[in-house]
């Protein structure tokens, strides 16, 4: 048996999937009731703050079923359709990731850049061009892994070992992709494309951010420059989910692309980048949950309702 019970892998598994599924559906449950209660306040970010919680969990769910039903010992788990529907959800919304990340990196840059910038006259088109970005990121990435639904297939055995790149269920139809330059080529054209996007907003918004905080340090009242406003916060924790969706991400290529390429037998590399490449989507709710304003309200409200029920029960 090639990928057995193992108690650790089971914990890892069962954690991640508890974390990321709490955090992410609780940030989504937030803005789900914003949207529905205050649709009044709400703003195109919201979208895309939903839109990734969204990703985030199908990334979690899927992959990760399998993994903990493998390390439980169970043989046979999916068949042919079940695994061309895990694996091609699980690539498409990886992807999906990487393109939500790279929007609301350039929506914040479009939303602090000053009245006076060129980029400005983009404000008033944001709600229209959030939408068409989501189309465009769906259509790209449901049409880069289509090949997914055609190469993958249930494994006969539990045994079966696929090369390189390793699932407990599933296989490759063939010993190797037909067109896996093609392949390989559009992926680092993708991440290269939106990772570029995603650097150079942040430069972006890191130097006005250095300006503004020049800018006020010449003003006569500390507590202006001591208080950032929730634009500035906002702007702090997208550089960080950025910061951190990058070297998550180059550090899950830099174990996943030798798993194309080498035609070994490497049973635990699936495990090992299944575990790392759920690390954004877990930690990004929590990332943005600190900053975050309507996190920040919603839990401000809780607390005046537990304080107001606390007092009527002292009361009678």
């Amino acid at each position: 048996m090639m990928f057995p019970s193992n108690s650790i892998l089971s914990v890892i598994f069962i954690s991640e999937l508890c974390v990321g599924v709490i955090g992410n559906s609780s940030f989504l449950m937030v803005y789900v009731y914003s949207f529905l209660i205050k649709a009044h306040f709400s703003t195109p970010i919201d979208a895309i703050y939903m839109h990734l919680m969204i990703v985030n969990m199908l990334t979690i769910i899927f992959p990760l079923i399998p993994y903990i039903m493998s390390s439980f010992g169970v043989p046979i788990f999916l068949d042919d359709a079940g695994c061309k529907a895990i694996l091609y959800v699980y690539r498409v919304t990886q992807g999906l990731s990487i393109c939500t990340t790279s929007i609301l990196s350039t929506f914040q840059a479009i939303t602090i850049t000053p009245s006076n910038s060129k980029w400005s006259l983009l404000k008033p088109k944001l709600s229209t061009w959030t939408f068409r970005s989501f189309l465009f990121s769906w259509f790209i990435n449901l049409l880069i892994y289509v090949h997914i639904i055609e190469s993958a297939i249930a494994k006969i055995n539990y045994t079966d070992v696929d090369l390189g790149y390793y699932h407990p269920y599933c296989k490759r139809r063939g010993p190797e992709y037909h067109n896996l330059e093609l392949f390989l080529s559009i992926i680092m054209i993708r991440a290269i494309f939106f990772l570029a996007i995603m650097m150079w907003t942040s430069l972006y918004m890191m130097t006005l951010l250095y300006r503004h905080r020049k800018r006020t340090q010449h003003l006569h009242s500390p507590s202006i420059s001591s208080h950032p406003s929730p634009e500035q916060r906002a702007t702090h924790s997208i550089l960080m989910l950025v910061s951190c969706f990058v070297l998550f991400y180059l550090l899950n290529n830099f174990i996943t692309l030798p798993g194309f390429c080498i035609y070994e037998r490497m049973p635990s590399l699936g495990a090992i980048t299944v575990i790392i490449s759920l690390f954004y989507p877990i930690f990004c709710p929590f990332l943005l949950m600190n900053t975050n304003k309507i996190i920040s309200q919603f839990i401000s409200s809780i607390q005046v309702l537990r304080i107001t029920c606390f007092q009527r029960e002292v009361g009678d």
